[in-house]
């Protein structure tokens, strides 16, 4: 899958399953709702997409919500896809019903990784993030019983104004469970995150230059999701401008491509009601997996094939350099201008020849 070509294949797929989520995230994408909507794809209609979805070849499926706990049939449709190929992974909610019994069987059912969100090094502030008292230690216990049972984790932290400085405190509790990746969300403001505060394209630098020494010393791998600027970054530092995905590791269990992957370049999104998106955080939609063939859209729809190009891009990112290992992040574009080609306005950097 290292290799694989983006213009037909993306290298990972998240599938929301339902937005059904007992929290209230501030910085939540999905708006998720307490209840599951009655128009989410039935256990049918997912095989059905699994199905299509093998037409890509093994990518990463990963069942994202809301909640996908809140689903009876999850584990069903886990062990549909491994069976059929798909490298399963699965971000639960820290709430009463990731039980070891449940991530046992979220295992043998086909789960490769677990992913779960700790935004602070301290239950007051992770806490506040997610509206739930004793979330923070919730969190905590699910990552050690799932490293007890030897299920690879991953911890994912959103990065914003409110816990910029507890960064550097983050680490010790990454180790502390085993993971083995710190997913760093950069703020894309959509949904309730609108009313978060983004840290300035100044301190994305920093944060990308701390992150990337980082890279060089930890005993986890670092990805900075929703961030390609990063990729940037870690070439101008010496990572070599042959390789398009500078700054990621391939050695993560998951086989991660060295080409960066980007809102539908590598990645695609598909919703509790079946939208084809380019990613949860560019709600374009290009049509429905209930009438629209996904393989397809993927490869033709005008949508997605402006997202592989490059040149289509405008601003400062078109005149960019380094367009095409980095791009911008696309939905921070759409969600800040209203154009997904618009430059990212999270970005410091200034192309050479723009002025400045």
């Amino acid at each position: 899958m290292a290799g694989v070509d983006f213009d037909r294949a993306p290298f990972t797929i998240a599938w929301e399953v339902t937005r059904a989520c007992a929290f209230s995230c501030v910085h939540c994408r999905a708006d998720a709702q307490h209840r599951r909507n009655p128009g989410e794809l039935t256990t049918e209609e997912g095989y059905a997409l699994i199905d299509r979805l093998t037409e890509f070849g093994s990518p990463i499926l990963v069942f994202t919500g809301g909640d996908p706990m809140m689903r009876k049939d999850l584990f069903d449709l886990i062990a549909y896809a491994d069976a059929a190929g798909l490298r399963c992974s699965l971000t639960p909610t820290a709430t009463a019903l990731p039980t070891v019994d449940r991530l046992r069987r979220a295992q043998e059912a086909g789960v490769r990784r677990i992913a779960l969100s700790l935004d602070a090094p301290t239950a007051e502030v992770h806490d506040d993030f997610r509206k739930v008292k004793g979330s923070w230690e919730r969190t905590m216990a699910i990552l050690r019983n799932a490293r007890e049972i030897g299920l690879s984790t991953q911890v994912n932290t959103t990065v914003t104004s409110h816990n910029l400085d507890l960064l550097p405190d983050m680490v010790r509790f990454v180790r502390e469970v085993g993971a083995v990746q710190w997913s760093v969300f950069f703020l894309v403001p959509m949904g309730r995150g609108q009313e978060l505060s983004m840290i300035s394209p100044e301190q994305h630098e920093e944060v990308f230059g701390w992150l990337h020494d980082l890279s060089l010393t930890g005993d986890f791998d670092i990805k900075a999701t929703a961030a390609p600027m990063y990729r940037r970054v870690a070439i101008q530092r010496g990572a070599g401008a042959s390789v398009a995905g500078a700054g990621f590791a391939t050695h993560d269990g998951l086989d991660r491509p060295t080409q960066g992957v980007n809102d539908g370049r590598g990645f695609l999104f598909v919703s509790h009601l079946g939208e084809i998106m380019p990613s949860g955080f560019l709600p374009l939609s290009a049509g429905n997996v209930r009438v629209d063939d996904v393989v397809d859209v993927y490869r033709n729809h005008e949508l997605f094939r402006s997202l592989r190009d490059p040149g289509r891009l405008t601003g400062k990112c078109g005149a960019c350099e380094f367009r095409q290992v980095c791009g911008g992040q696309r939905g921070r574009a759409y969600a800040m201008t209203g154009d997904h080609l618009a430059s990212d306005p999270a970005c410091a950097y200034v192309p050479d020849g723009w002025p400045s």
